[in-house]
Order: C-alpha cells, then structure tokens, then sequence
C-alpha cells in the first residue's frame, strides 16, 4: 500500500502531463507597425486618435519603455526577428542576408514552424530585399509563401494628386481611394488578406497558426484615405516641441539630416538649409499632423482585424520597429540614437492571464524579449541564451512572461536597453548618406545605453572590414537624465559634477557591448 501512496504523486504529475500536451495550442499573431513611436492613447498621448489599439491595450500587458536596437527597418526587423543585436548579425544597413553573411540562425517564425506551427506572413515583416533573401525568408520562416500587396509598388511612385491634379512624389498625401492603383492600399490589402488567413485555419484541426502582420504605415510617404486628416486640426500642432534648432551641445555626429524628408516633391523646393535645416512652423505642424492621421488609418484596420480574431485562443503581441522624430531637436525622421527614435510601444494579449490581470509594465525593455516572450507565452521550448555567437538556435533577449506572471520583479534599475546607429563621419553628409550608411562606409558606431534614469551614447571608431571597435578614439558623448529632461535636450557631459555618473555608465555601456571586457581592463579608457 505504502508503494501504491508513493506512486500517486508521480502517476498524477504523469497525467497532468498528457493533458497539457493534449490541449489546443494557442494561436499567435505578432503585429508590427513601421516606425510608429507610442502616440497611442493608451501611452497617454492626449492628441491620439487610436480606439481600437486603446481598447486592446485595456486588456492587456503594457510595456511602457520598450527599445529598438537600431532605428532603421531592415536591421531593427532582422535584430527582432532573430533575437539578435545588429552587432552578432554584422546588419546595420539593407545590403545582406544574415544567413549567409554571418550565420545561418534560427527566426521566431522558423522556430514556430519547426515546433508545430503553420506560419504565414502578410505585409511587412521582414524587410523586404536582400536582407530578407529578396523572399521574406521563405521557406525557411513560413510554411507558405509570404504575401505582399501588389499595391506595394507604388509606395514610392507619383501617386500624390497637387491642387493641379498632377501626380507627385510627396510626403504628405491624403487621397481618395478610387484614384489610387487598383482603387486600394498596401495596408487594406495586408488586412484583408489576413483575415482571409484567419478565416482559412478555422477548419484545421492540424496545428495552430502563427501569423505576422506588417504595417506599411506610419512609414513615409504620409499616405492614407483623406477622411483621417479631419480628426487633427493643424492648430493643435504648432506648438508640439518649443525645439526649432539643434541643441548647442549636441556632438554633430549625433545629428541626422532627414534626407528622405527633404527629397519628397512638396520639401524639396523648400530651400531647407542643409544639414540643419530648420523646416518652418506650418511644415512642420503638417508634417506631425499626417503622421497621427497615418497612424489613425492603421489603426482603424487594426481594428478590423482585431474583430476577425478569437481572442479566447489567440496570443496577441503588438509592437512598433522604432519610432520617427517629430520635431524634437528639431530633427525628423529616425536615424539617430535619441528617446524618440528608439522607443517603442509593446502590448501582449494573452488567453492565459484575464482581462482583470492588465498592467502596465515600466521596466526597461527591448525588442530582442519578443522572441523568447512568444516562445514562453506558446508553450514552446524556452529559447536558449546565446552563449557563443555561432549558435544557430538562441537568443540575446530575455523572456518578459515572468512579468506576465506577476513572478518578475518591475524593478526598472535591473534592465538596459542597448541601441546603436552607424555613421560615415563625424558631420553630416548626403553623399554617403549619413542618415542610411551602408558597410562600406561606416567608420563610426554610436553605442547608446538606456537605463532606469539616463541615456548615454558613446560615438567610438568603427572598423567595418572586421566589425571591431575602439574605444579609445571618440567622436562623441552624450549624457541625458530622464528625471529632469525626458527630452533629452541637456547634454549633461560638459559638466563635472556628473563625470562620476559618466565614468560609471560608460564602463557599463563597454561591457554591454564587448562582455569579454574585465573591469581592470576598463581602467585604460578612463579619462
């Protein structure tokens, strides 16, 4: 009888076992928006018209300090999708393919289709071209081929009626739907053809579905059906930033010129002084007013296919690739290593915890914690930590379903959150272009640390033949305290009395970035 009693345990954890591998899997959708910095209501941003991405973060797990590793498409998308930094991929621009550039390593996609998973990408997820294989990564990622809009090849063409009806390549470009290429947009036909998708798997009792749905929008060109213009009066974004110059103590190297800003039909004849422009008052209100109403198209379609969606059974992350300047330092675009290029919104919703258990998360984050997360949150195998770069399968990030849990403590000071952004000198330049370098030209790196209450950005020399740095030749330094200055407009390195909270963060920058670095050997860069 005492064996019988000793067996229990072990014959009821057995079969606890066989239930839970025999339950339904959940069904995971990963939304991500291109280039959308959180002017959601739901982050508190009072001049946000986004119901839909509102109501769903009510219900959901809200990670108000999340960061992009790098603030451009294709490298921030392949760091995500990867669970890798720019660094270990040697991905800084959109000329090469992580797979046979560096190694041949595991996605969040792939590692979903290799454990069961039927998974299908619509729109822009990964960056499209050669850093994706110029086929999304199929058939490695996705069990079908990936779609993409037709519609898509006309995002850069003269599509923008003027006052005189003639088509332009503009920046800002409200339009009526029937004068559009085959009456429709890239975004419309993403959504449509996801809930297509959705729709399609209903009947399939084989496997779950993973599916990853690309914005096109808020990217440039500001294109949109014009009836989202009117919920934004102009008037309301005169006075966004007081910023009108470029910081005196901003290194110039941290400065990034918005090219593609100045190259669109309706700037280009604005005379906008290069590299510092300013853009006047009413381009710039217009600029910020088509970006929200970009942002309010979205997520209206957001809305959409949230509705076609069983939320009962399907994981839901939603998240931005990086943010976009608004003004602020009197830059725009992406393209640098400051707060408002870098931060991101980042929302779960999951079956697995109820509505009543929705939070805010303030602990530092970063885009690498996405891939684990799902991994945690799908019932997976945990995705291993990389502990020697030429693993196929890990990731650098790190699982933020202890916090879902409530078992991880919302300590922010515990977390950083490493970012980078490339240059080809120390000034800003058109040719090469200092907002987009590719590898051939860059000669300097800008390493920036977010912690709990500073960022720091140390701008070092780049070797780009062998992907080394050195830290003793400097080209800028950047100090910022979020607790006096969230817009980061103080310098605070020409000042003294912070040269302890500098030597301190530097050393913890260095080691992030090159961990190998043993702390009497940070001595030698001490000034």
């Amino acid at each position: 009888m005492s064996s019988a009693w000793t067996l229990l345990p072990l014959l009821l954890l057995h079969l606890c076992d066989l239930v839970a591998a025999s339950a339904p899997r959940h069904n995971v959708v990963m939304v991500i928006f291109d280039d959308l910095r959180p002017v959601l209501g739901a982050y508190g941003d009072p001049l946000a018209s986004t119901p839909h991405l509102d109501a769903f973060a009510q219900g959901g797990h809200v990670f108000t300090r999340a960061y992009s590793q790098q603030a451009l498409c294709a490298p921030s998308r392949n760091s995500l999708l990867t669970g890798r930094r720019p660094d270990t991929l040697h991905l800084y621009d959109f000329y090469s393919y992580w797979r046979t550039f560096v190694g041949n390593f595991t996605t969040l996609p792939q590692y979903f289709k290799q454990h069961g998973y039927h998974t299908y990408s619509c729109g822009k997820v990964f960056h499209p071209g050669l850093s994706s294989n110029n086929s999304d990564d199929y058939p490695l990622s996705w069990s079908a081929p990936a779609f993409r809009p037709r519609t898509e090849q006309y995002m850069n063409s003269p599509v923008c009626p003027d006052r005189e009806g003639v088509l332009r390549k503009n920046l800002i470009c409200p339009v009526h739907l029937q004068t559009q290429p085959y009456k429709t947009l890239p975004d419309i036909e993403s959504v449509t053809e996801a809930l297509r998708f959705v729709e399609s798997r209903k009947s399939s009792r084989d496997s779950p579905f993973f599916l990853a749905l690309g914005f096109h929008k808020p990217h440039i060109n500001f294109r949109f059906p014009r009836q989202f213009l009117q919920r934004f009066p102009l008037q309301k974004f005169f006075n966004y930033t007081e910023d009108s110059l470029k910081p005196a103590d901003m290194p110039a190297v941290a400065w990034n010129p918005y090219t593609d800003v100045r190259a669109r039909d309706d700037f280009k004849h604005s005379n906008i002084s290069f590299p510092y422009g300013p853009i006047s008052r009413q381009q710039a209100a217009q600029i910020r007013q088509a970006y929200y109403a970009s942002v309010a198209y979205v997520d209206d379609l957001f809305g959409k296919l949230l509705a076609g969606l069983d939320l009962q059974r399907t994981v839901v992350l939603v998240l931005g690739d990086h943010g976009w300047s608004l003004g602020e330092h009197a830059e725009w675009a992406k393209y640098s290593n400051f707060e408002v290029a870098l931060r991101v919104p980042l929302i779960i919703r999951t079956p697995e915890f109820p509505v009543s258990q929705a939070k805010n998360h303030t602990a530092i984050t970063e885009l690498l914690d996405v891939f684990p997360t799902l991994a945690d949150l799908a019932g997976l195998p945990p995705l291993p930590s990389c502990t020697e770069a030429t693993a196929v399968t890990c990731g650098e990030g790190k699982s933020l379903y202890p916090q879902l849990q409530g078992l991880g403590l919302d300590a922010a000071q515990d977390y950083v959150a490493l970012s980078q952004y490339p240059r080809p000198g120390m000034l800003p330049t058109k040719h090469p272009n200092s907002d987009k370098p590719k590898l051939r030209n860059i000669n300097i790196m800008g390493y920036s640390l977010r912690t709990d209450l500073y960022r720091y950005t140390l701008w070092v020399r780049f070797h780009a033949l062998n992907f080394s740095r050195d830290w003793h030749d400097i080209y800028g330094e950047e100090l910022y305290d979020h607790r006096l200055d969230a817009g980061e407009e103080l310098n605070l390195v020409p000042l003294p009395e912070f040269d302890d909270v500098r030597q301190r963060l530097r050393r913890r920058l260095m080691q992030a970035v090159d961990p190998a670095l043993l702390s009497h050997s940070l001595q030698h860069f001490e000034e």
